[in-house]
C-alpha cells in the first residue's frame, strides 16, 4: 500500500456534521442564522475532518515508503517536532513538541516521515499516554531497529479552559525499547533532546 499525502474532507460526512453543528449552535443560545455564524457549520465540519484525518492514513506505510537500506547504527533524533491533537475525554486540543529516537539496525527511513507519523497518530482523538506509545510501536515494527525513544511534552486545554484551569501545567509522557531501557543510551537521549546544539 503506497502512501499518498491527502487533506480528507468527504462532502457527505462534511454536509451531515455542519447539520450537527448547527443544531449545538442553536442549543447553546445562539443564533446559526446570524452573519459570522451562517458558515460556520461548515467551516467546523471541515476543522474536525482535518484534525481527525489521521484515521484515513496508514503509518506502516509511510514510514515503508522511505525505508533504505543503511549500515548506520548510531542514534538518530528528531527533536522538537510540533504536535496538535485532540483530547477524547472533551475533544479540546493539546498540544506540544514531540522528541523522537532510534538506533538502526540496517534500516533508516527518512526524516521527515518521522515527524508525518507523529501527525498520523496525534490527529485522532487522543490520550497522550497512548499517542506516545503509538508513535514507538509503529517506529519498532516498521524499522525493527536496535531500540525506540519517544518524549512527549504537552498542555492541555481540558486542564487550562475549563476543570483546574491550570495555565502553565506541562505534561509529559515517555517510552522506550531495545537499547533505551539501559539507563546510559536513555541519559544520552534525554541529554541530546535537551541539549541547545544549534546556535
Amino acid at each position: 500500500m503506497a502512501y499518498q499525502k491527502t487533506e480528507h474532507h468527504d462532502e457527505s460526512t462534511t454536509v451531515a456534521l455542519a447539520d450537527l453543528y448547527r443544531n449545538v449552535i442553536q442549543m447553546i443560545g445562539e443564533s446559526p442564522e446570524r452573519d459570522g455564524l451562517v458558515k460556520t457549520p461548515g467551516r467546523m465540519a471541515k476543522s474536525l475532518q482535518f484534525m481527525t484525518q489521521g484515521y484515513h492514513t496508514d503509518p506502516m506505510a509511510m514510514l515503508n515508503s522511505a525505508k533504505f537500506k543503511e549500515p548506520y547504527s548510531e542514534m538518530v533524533i528528531v527533536k522538537d517536532i510540533e504536535l496538535y491533537s485532540l483530547c477524547e475525554h472533551h475533544m479540546l486540543p493539546f498540544f506540544g513538541k514531540a522528541h523522537v529516537a532510534y538506533i538502526p539496525d540496517g534500516y533508516i527511513t527518512g526524516l521527515s516521515k518521522i515527524a508525518r507519523v507523529v501527525d498520523c497518530f496525534s490527529r485522532r482523538l487522543q490520550v497522550q499516554e497512548r499517542l506516545t506509545h503509538q508513535i514507538l510501536n509503529a517506529i519498532q515494527d516498521s524499522l525493527q531497529p536496535l531500540g525506540v525513544a519517544v518524549v512527549i511534552e504537552a498542555q492541555h486545554l481540558c486542564m487550562m479552559m475549563r476543570g483546574v484551569q491550570k495555565q502553565n501545567s506541562v505534561t509529559t509522557t515517555s517510552a522506550f525499547s531495545g537499547e533505551f531501557g539501559k539507563n546510559s543510551t536513555r541519559s544520552e537521549f534525554i541529554r541530546l533532546i535537551s541539549a541547545d546544539l544549534i546556535k
